[in-house]
């Protein structure tokens, strides 16, 4: 019965003059989520994209709604411009809706049509009423709306409202460069940054032995995951192993996260480099733990250019979790599998590290050719959405 997908977007439509380049790379990201698919028609009017459907409404709108820059999709039929067509039309939506309540409500774009919104209304909701007799129209609190919009090249009914993620289309900000662990921050950073029109590249560190095989899918899982909205991404595996060992054996115990982290930062800064990367994006909140306190997120970024970008930054835990279980990247972090920021932790980290300490810590390492080895011996994955998605 539905024709098409009526896609709304919110803060799109205040760019001004950049207004065209935002729309366009939210259709090219919707073709690119329909890819897979038979080629779908799509139409760009004031305010709203038309999307062509088959057989395959639910297809369509599963893979549309994790696109960012889409506010809400509607299933909508067509009819013409003619009263009586529009009735007939609308009295199939209410048919396909649930509930004994109704109400209509018209928007009137095109104001060349002869009857203005509330007499649609009014005409409309007399009509409904007397071809459904188990209906009954409640203006305050109906139980469904039966939504009309009149446009220059037609009306389109419908009922149904699907929220979209909302925020801006993957790309039109740029890249960034997630560093990403197992666990359940980062990869909703890397949800958090895309919703704002990112495009990403990710970064995990390895420590074979002391991380397994299956850590390393886990990564994979979750970038999976975040495929599914952003797109196709690629996921560069550092090794570590060698890095951490020196740590363990050069630094004061106390230091060895910080340290950890100055490393991991070096390195990914030379990642975001080759990757055209413009910014480091981490799953850190303030106060979490030790690594997250002001004062070591202040000696950690001494070692970079780069801005740090930290979505989560003033989150609660469980705020994150919260957005973990409704994007699908929950139960994957909580797979039994550590990375290797979990098996380092020592017993008493510092919490207020000094500079100057931790700069005297370093020292004995040898930076430049520890990163330049972990560099030289990089494992570059293409990774693809989830094939449920």
């Amino acid at each position: 019965m539905y024709t098409s997908l009526l896609v709304r977007y919110g803060e799109i439509s205040l760019k001004g003059n950049n207004r065209p380049y935002f729309e366009d790379k939210l259709l090219d990201n919707m073709r690119r989520a329909l890819a897979d698919l038979p080629p779908h028609k799509m139409r760009k009017t004031f305010g709203r994209i038309f999307v062509e459907l088959y057989d395959d409404l639910e297809t369509v709108s599963r893979r549309l709604r994790r696109v960012f820059g889409i506010v809400s999709l509607s299933p909508v039929v067509t009819a013409p411009l003619e009263l009586a067509a529009i009735k007939e039309k609308a009295l199939a939506v209410l048919a396909d809706t649930p509930g004994t309540t109704f109400k209509v409500q018209t928007q009137r774009p095109n104001k060349h049509f002869p009857l203005t919104s509330p007499q649609v209304n009014q005409e409309l909701g007399a009509y409904l009423l007397s071809h459904s007799p188990k209906r009954r129209v409640d203006v305050h609190h109906p139980d469904c709306y039966i939504y009309v919009e009149i446009r220059d090249e037609g009306a389109y009914i419908f009922s149904r409202t699907i929220p979209g993620p909302g925020g801006l289309p993957v790309g039109v900000t740029g890249r960034g460069l997630l560093l990403i662990s197992g666990g359940i921050d980062s990869p909703v950073a890397g949800y958090m940054g895309m919703k704002r029109g990112l495009e990403l590249t990710a970064l995990h560190f390895y420590s074979f032995p002391f991380t397994s095989e299956r850590s390393k899918e886990k990564v994979l899982d979750l970038c999976r995951v975040l495929a599914g909205y952003g797109g196709p991404l690629r996921l560069v595996i550092a090794p570590f192993t060698n890095i951490q060992k020196a740590i363990r054996q050069y630094s004061p115990q106390e230091f060895y996260v910080t340290i950890m982290r100055r490393m991991m930062f070096r390195i990914a800064q030379a990642v975001a480099e080759q990757e055209g990367a413009l910014a480091l994006l981490t799953g850190e909140s303030l106060g979490q733990v030790a690594s997250q306190t002001l004062q070591s997120m202040a000696v950690i970024n001494q070692v970079v250019d780069l801005p740090v970008l930290r979505p989560l930054v003033a989150w609660d835990k469980s705020e994150i979790i919260e957005v973990s279980r409704r994007i699908g990247t929950y139960d994957i972090s909580i797979r039994p599998y550590e990375d290797c920021c979990t098996l380092f932790v020592p017993r008493h980290p510092a919490t207020r590290p000094s500079l100057a300490r931790v700069a005297a810590a370093e020292e004995n390492l040898a930076v430049a050719e520890l990163v330049k080895e972990c560099l030289g011996n990089l494992e570059i994955l293409a990774v693809e959405p989830e094939a449920s998605m």
